[in-house]
């Protein structure tokens, strides 16, 4: 299963932490994704989707 949101398709973002001694290792910062049921051409499916996008309204939850 691949970290990427269903909706708008936010990826993982990836860097280096910097230590004190300028020590340099590689890291990433994950989306924050949630599963929700939402309507996806009209029939209930579990996607994954971020909060910014949950947020944002664009995903029509099934109630």
């Amino acid at each position: 299963m691949s970290r990427q949101c269903e909706v708008c398709g936010k990826k993982p973002q990836f860097g280096h932490n910097v230590s004190h001694a300028n020590n340099i290792t590689n890291r990433r910062w994950n989306p924050n994704l949630q599963s929700v049921r939402a309507l996806v051409n009209g029939v209930p499916r579990r996607i994954r989707v971020c909060t910014s996008c949950l947020q944002a309204g664009k995903v029509v939850k099934n109630v």
